[in-house]
């Protein structure tokens, strides 16, 4: 099957970006589920979506739906999905792609079941800047990769009673921001074999700096650091003994990097083009994965096993900076 009809659930500011980067991308975008009609009528008239539904029941029981879209706040992400799985809708998952690994689990095992597609809608895997990184990395032209650091830091609201802040709808800055380079580090240096993770907590126990460093196969080295509370570079690097790759601000958004040898010359220089934020591209993978009937994913740029590495890699993150969510059981 290609040309899924898709469908979005709920409709805050992550739910608005991906339906614009659909119509962008001329795909198929047929449905939008709300807990309530008049906010999902609002979101439908927005983006000319045929059809509204006031609950998130009615939007997966939708039988011109195929695959949805699930774009709530981090606690509800395992229960949203196995919503969609259970009524047969593929499902394209916000990050972080739940709150534990225990969750992701389940969704991994209850997609295998339904023979559907679960991802994690981690954007950044798709943009061709990565596809090209991952190509660069594959040809051997970096050598031996010895290191990976990459930050992602942001001025978020300080209002404690902001989502971002709220500890239980899991906030903080390692679901919204650290998920971000800890995935890039998986992605160029695979699972890590230590981990030391610091972190500032802020007044409702949520994480506002991480900071971590882990050795991966090989005795590679990764750094990383995430904030809600300052803006830095945003820029990442990977070095290897050849050549690195300098990875332009915002290095998980569509930008430029340059490859440089170990005497300074320019390798290589990239440069995105990339019609809206990008996140349509993530989309075409979920057409193509159902499209040769991958449900594994194994052909994803990020295939939900990995997906449920990342979460457990997060987990003791947390265990070590001393987060906990109230709804986890």
């Amino acid at each position: 099957m290609t040309g899924l009809r898709w469908g979005i659930l709920a409709t805050g500011g992550i739910a608005a970006a991906f339906a614009s980067d659909l119509r962008t991308a001329g795909l198929d975008l047929v449905a939008v589920g709300s807990r309530s009609q008049e906010s999902a009528d609002a979101f439908a008239a927005r983006f000319d979506i045929p059809r509204a539904h006031g609950s998130y029941q009615a939007l997966v029981a939708d039988p011109d739906v195929d695959i949805i879209y699930v774009a709530t706040p981090h606690p509800m992400h395992h229960e949203d999905a196995r919503l969609a799985l259970e009524h047969g809708k593929h499902a394209l998952v916000e990050k972080s792609f739940t709150l534990n690994r225990d969750e992701a689990e389940g969704l991994q095992r209850l997609a295998a079941e339904k023979g559907l597609i679960v991802m994690e809608a981690m954007w950044t895997r798709y943009l061709p800047h990565m596809v090209r990184i991952r190509e660069i990395i594959a040809e051997g032209t970096l050598g031996e990769i010895r290191a990976v650091s990459a930050d992602h830091t942001q001025n978020l609201p300080t209002d404690l009673t902001h989502r971002l802040n709220a500890i239980e709808l899991g906030g903080g800055a390692l679901l919204d921001l650290g998920v971000y380079p800890i995935s890039f580090i998986w992605d160029v240096l695979g699972e890590p074999a230590t981990i030391q993770a610091t972190a500032r907590l802020i007044e409702t126990g949520a994480d506002a700096e991480v900071a971590t460093i882990m050795t991966h196969a090989g005795g590679a080295i990764s750094t990383s650091l995430s904030s809600s509370r300052t803006s830095g570079p945003n820029q990442a690097v990977v070095l290897g003994t050849a050549a690195r790759i300098e990875i332009d601000r915002v290095w998980y958004a569509p930008t430029s990097f340059r490859v440089v040898d170990a005497h300074g010359t320019v390798l290589e220089e990239y440069t995105s083009s990339v019609e809206g934020r990008g996140m349509q591209y993530q989309a075409f993978a979920a057409e193509g994965a159902v499209a040769h009937g991958d449900p594994s994913g194994a052909l994803l740029a990020l295939p939900v096993a990995e997906s449920v590495g990342i979460m457990g890699t997060l987990d003791e993150i947390r265990r070590q900076i001393g987060v906990s969510y109230p709804t986890e059981s």
